[in-house]
């Protein structure tokens, strides 16, 4: 299925819903460091529940040290920064999807560096900052997912 980068993140509860969602998704979840908790965070726990132990986490030193363990993969990232909406890909399994940090996203360096058209948004309205991380996580696994007929669901 596919696979799901958290670029440095800030805040537990975010990161434990995510963790529900990647386990009922079937989506393999990477951490990079600077983590702004800790994994036994109770926050993290209660808004992850009982998930962690079905959901494939391992975290990682840096960027570069997760894609190393990703070779050949297509990396979306997704920004409010980005060039095109989330819907306008075909996803394949496998995909991964690289979110930045609650507070301030994913660098601009980062998001320069990516393939023209791998630079995803979710559409909002007008004078809108930003979603949620996790609400904007479940949206693009959801609509991946969906592409895929929900492979492997129920």
């Amino acid at each position: 299925m596919f696979d799901l980068i958290l670029y440095q993140p800030e805040i537990p509860p975010n990161t434990g819903n995510i963790i529900r969602v990647c386990a009922n998704t079937g989506t393999r979840l990477h951490l990079v460091e600077p983590l702004g908790f800790d994994m036994e965070d109770r926050r993290l726990r209660r808004a992850g529940l009982d998930y962690r132990e079905w959901a494939n986490v391992v975290q990682y030193a840096s960027l570069d040290q997760c894609l190393d363990q990703l070779p050949g993969a297509r990396v979306f990232a997704c920004s409010t920064r980005g060039t095109v909406s989330y819907t306008e890909n075909a996803y394949r399994p496998d995909d991964v999807f690289l979110f930045g940090p609650e507070t301030r996203g994913l660098p601009q360096d980062l998001l320069a560096s990516m393939s023209p058209g791998r630079t995803l948004r979710i559409p909002m309205r007008s004078g809108s900052r930003s979603l949620n991380l996790s609400n904007a996580v479940a949206v693009v696994l959801y609509e991946a997912w969906r592409q895929l007929e929900f492979e492997g669901g129920n």
